[in-house]
């Protein structure tokens, strides 16, 4: 029988960190607080600059905002640094809002600017999506996102090159202290300047985003998020896209896992656009992406409970998977090129299942054996620790969960 999940151990370092932030939140409270008394204070220092109209009409971004910072308070179980995070992340998302604004306006040919239908790979949690991800940015035709760029498009627009690697390389501070802080997340998925990271990282400046319940326990505004739409959201993805477009005719390649919730606003913004669905065994799904938020949240929480995750985590992943096999029923899914993947196939025979992408997209393949073996020698399987866990740590019966998900057709 698996034992309970337990969160990992922390260093000294780590802890040196935890305690700085209590200590600051008994100095600095108005930079701790959460829930509706925390909504006016965050909405001043992110516009202190630019003033709150730059942020455009109220009902854009203003609910989001209050959903976010209530659920934090009455669903995060957040220590000092995790409630400093959520502060820090509506407030980047509210300032990245007004500066992507900022910027059209003063340039707006940028917003007109045509786009080739990008490489999507989706599916759900722990699928296979990184490492497709990121085998296929390998390939120089092919242009996936660095962190840098998702989180501050507009400070990475049109730069020259050597001002670009300075800021590339700046950026790998958050990365580190991260790892600092838990040092297993570089085993269970790793991240870094240099690594092309997922397009949903530059999401979120309406404060709808379905990545930030993966770090902090949001129940209830997961609950929300699943009412609302998401074609604003959306249509600033193309216009970050266009933002960072510096005209070498490369195809974006982009991925997460949270497209597969919104595949209607997606396809709807980018018509034309090659979806690729990873499928995996769904108990090997839900248990890798609860093992996943379980230790994502141990960051920022001292009481991350695993059962309480499998069971968020069997929800969210029956709403996505449900609302993708709605959306392959829909006209909208006849505007893009929709692939399946295996996770199993992608595993046994790489080579054979990414030449059916290139396919898809109609491109003309590399040598894949020399792109498959470039890629294990600089990212190699486990090469920062392997990722274990158990079903049942996080609640999980796998015959239960099998029956619970049987309208999914895909193994």
């Amino acid at each position: 029988m698996a034992t309970a999940w337990a969160p990992p151990p922390r260093s000294d370092a780590a802890l040196s960190v935890y305690a700085a932030a209590e200590s600051d939140r008994e100095i600095n409270p108005d930079r701790y607080r959460l829930g509706d008394e925390a909504v006016d204070l965050v909405i001043d220092r992110a516009t202190s600059r630019c003033g709150v109209a730059a942020l455009g009409d109220p009902m854009g971004w203003r609910p989001g905002v209050e959903h976010y910072l209530s659920s934090a308070a009455l669903d995060g179980r957040l220590n000092a640094l995790g409630a400093r995070t959520v502060q820090d992340t509506v407030t980047a998302k509210l300032r990245a809002r007004a500066a992507t604004g900022e910027y059209l306006a003063a340039r707006p040919d940028v917003a007109e600017r045509a786009l080739t239908p990008p490489i999507v790979i989706i599916g759900g949690w722990r699928t296979g999506t990184t490492f497709l991800f990121r085998l296929l940015a390998g390939d120089p035709r092919l242009r996936a996102p660095l962190p840098a760029e998702l989180y501050a498009p507009w400070r990475m627009a049109g730069l020259e090159p050597d001002e670009r690697e300075r800021r590339i390389d700046a950026s790998g501070a958050g990365h580190d202290l991260l790892h600092t802080l838990n040092p297993t997340m570089a085993a269970v998925h790793d991240s870094g300047a240099r690594l092309p990271e997922e397009c949903v990282l530059g999401m979120g400046m309406s404060l709808r985003n379905w990545a930030f319940s993966s770090t902090t326990r949001l129940d209830s505004y997961a609950e929300w998020l699943a009412g609302e739409d998401f074609h604003d959201e959306y249509i600033a993805h193309r216009q970050m896209l266009q933002i960072l477009d510096d005209g070498s005719d490369r195809r974006w390649l982009l991925k997460a896992p949270a497209h597969t919730a919104e595949l209607r606003a997606l396809a709807a913004t980018y018509p034309g656009a090659v979806v690729v669905h990873l499928h995996r065994d769904i108990v090997e799904t839900v248990a890798s992406g609860a093992s996943l938020f379980a230790t994502y949240r141990s960051t920022y929480s001292d009481d991350v409970d695993g059962a309480d995750v499998g069971r968020f985590q069997i929800e969210q992943t029956e709403l996505w998977l449900r609302r993708a096999l709605a959306f392959r029923d829909s006209d909208e899914a006849k505007t893009i090129t929709y692939l399946d993947v295996a996770y199993a196939d992608l595993v046994a025979d790489t080579s054979s299942t990414v030449r059916r992408v290139y396919e898809a997209a109609d491109i003309e393949p590399p040598d894949l054996e020399a792109m498959i073996d470039a890629h294990h020698a600089a990212q190699p399987r486990s090469g920062k620790g392997r990722h274990r866990y158990e079903p049942e740590q996080f609640g999980i019966v796998p015959g239960e969960l099998r029956e619970r998900m049987a309208f999914y057709p895909f193994p």
